[in-house]
């Protein structure tokens, strides 16, 4: 690879970063396939996914591409951040909050994660926690004390 395509290739993917960072996710995805066909950046790879699954519904693709780029930077908290992205995109908040967790043992501790944190948020305990928290006694009971101010 010359000169000139790495420097096209870093200038793509910098401006994939700035694109994705406002929110402006199909752009950064243009950017993105355009500097990894010039030059594949594993770095990368977990900002993809998400831009896959985002704009084109390809979940499964997304998460590949984000345990891919957390195998190649297991210490890098912006794959899991992406990772979490992407389970929430998918519907799964669980997932998503267990990811986050992950990354802030990796110590990392981006503005992004621990907004995304703040956003989600920490679910209270069951109010009865002898019973399952999916019990229909456990989840009218929760709403009402809720409800109530109680909790």
């Amino acid at each position: 690879m010359d000169s000139s395509s790495h420097a096209s290739a870093e200038k793509d993917s910098t401006r994939a970063l700035k694109e994705l960072a406002e929110g402006h996710v199909l752009v950064a995805l243009a950017y993105l396939e355009k500097s990894l066909q010039a030059e594949d950046n594993p770095s990368l790879h977990s900002c993809l996914g998400f831009c896959i699954a985002k704009e084109r519904g390809h979940i499964t693709k997304g998460l590949e591409l984000c345990h891919a780029a957390i195998e190649h930077e297991p210490e890098n908290p912006i794959h899991y951040f992406y990772l979490a992205k992407v389970y929430l995109h998918a519907g799964s908040k669980e997932d998503a909050l267990k990811t986050l967790r992950q990354a802030m043992a990796q110590g990392g501790s981006p503005a992004e994660i621990l907004q995304m944190l703040e956003e989600l948020g920490n679910r209270n305990p069951p109010p009865l926690r002898f019973l399952s928290r999916d019990n229909p006694l456990n989840k009218y009971l929760g709403i009402i004390l809720a409800r109530l101010g109680l909790r």
